[in-house]
């Protein structure tokens, strides 16, 4: 085959390509990966609380809570964030209402002496809050400690 002839099928080639990439059905175009983040709180500060719980809210807003998969996971002194007379217990309820999860560290709890029934409802549980923020970091979940 001449060089002409083979320049020829090459450029036929990429030219077809280029084409059906360009015009793939929409039901084979690939969606955005959703973004997954996982906040720390593990300090007894409620200035940190409603810090992260603000992040929580702006993330959502800013990205849309349907693009976005959110957890926070309190642990060590942060757990008072979780505890039924907390000063954000109206905030975390209203949180897990917005479609973000929130853990509380059973390992916590049981040096704390503290039942699920001393934490506000609908939160969840992780049997250890910083093995679960090493797994969440490990599966590609961004990382926030405020």
């Amino acid at each position: 085959m001449n060089t002409a002839r083979r320049s020829f099928f090459a450029a036929a080639l990429v030219a077809s390509f280029v084409a059906a990439s360009s015009f793939a059905p929409a039901a084979f175009a690939q969606a955005a990966p959703k973004n997954r983040i996982v906040i720390q709180v593990s300090d007894n500060d409620p200035a940190k609380w409603n810090l992260a719980l603000n992040n929580i809210r702006n993330i959502q807003q800013d990205l849309g809570r349907e693009n976005v998969d959110i957890e926070l996971i309190a642990y060590g002194p942060g757990l008072n964030m979780l505890k039924l007379d907390s000063t954000v217990a109206g905030r975390v309820a209203e949180t897990l209402g917005n479609g973000a999860g929130i853990f509380a560290c059973e390992n916590t709890m049981r040096g704390q002496k503290l039942g699920k029934t001393d934490l506000l409802p609908n939160i969840g549980f992780v049997k250890a809050g910083v093995t679960a923020l090493m797994m969440r970091q490990s599966e590609g979940w961004a990382y926030i400690r405020p």
